[in-house]
């Protein structure tokens, strides 16, 4: 086991918008390693989510990242022989990896030619409000409402 936690490396901003957090998204995007061709895709989806919205396609992913981004979560902890699903809520760092994670992996099970029409389509319908990402939120928060009760269980 480790003395003390691992240091964050820190990653380079993007190019095109000098973020992070593009890069960081782009990162989870990547499956086969090679970042150029996911980081063109990325830039193409922004481009047809201008087309779709008629707004700049980078503004409409951060508010699809933001309508994405839970609050609350559950997490099962075990208490004498039953297991509780407590809400807890969900530190900073991992509400952005949450969203990132949920809006690629909703945007993978989209119908769609190339992955940057799957993308695409699913930020315009996160930006919205709806869409599976979207749903996947409102369900967290749904199920950490419905165990309010369980709450004075909290670490």
């Amino acid at each position: 086991m480790r003395k003390a936690q691992a240091k964050k490396l820190p990653l380079a901003p993007d190019p095109k918008f000098n973020d992070k957090n593009v890069t960081r998204f782009v990162n989870c995007l990547m499956w086969g390693g090679n970042k150029t061709v996911v980081l063109s895709a990325f830039y193409d989806a922004l481009d047809k989510v201008s087309q779709l919205s008629g707004e700049e396609g980078y503004e409409v992913w951060k508010r699809a990242l933001v309508n994405v981004t839970p609050a609350v979560e559950v997490r099962s902890r075990r208490i004498g022989g039953a297991t509780f699903q407590i809400p807890t809520e969900v530190r900073p760092d991992r509400k952005i990896s949450l969203s990132m994670k949920w809006l690629i992996r909703y945007s993978r099970e989209r119908n769609g030619k190339t992955i940057a029409d799957k993308l695409a389509n699913e930020i315009v319908a996160a930006a919205k409000g709806e869409g599976g990402a979207f749903k996947k939120k409102e369900d967290t928060h749904r199920m950490a409402e419905a165990n309010k009760a369980f709450s004075h269980f909290k670490v």
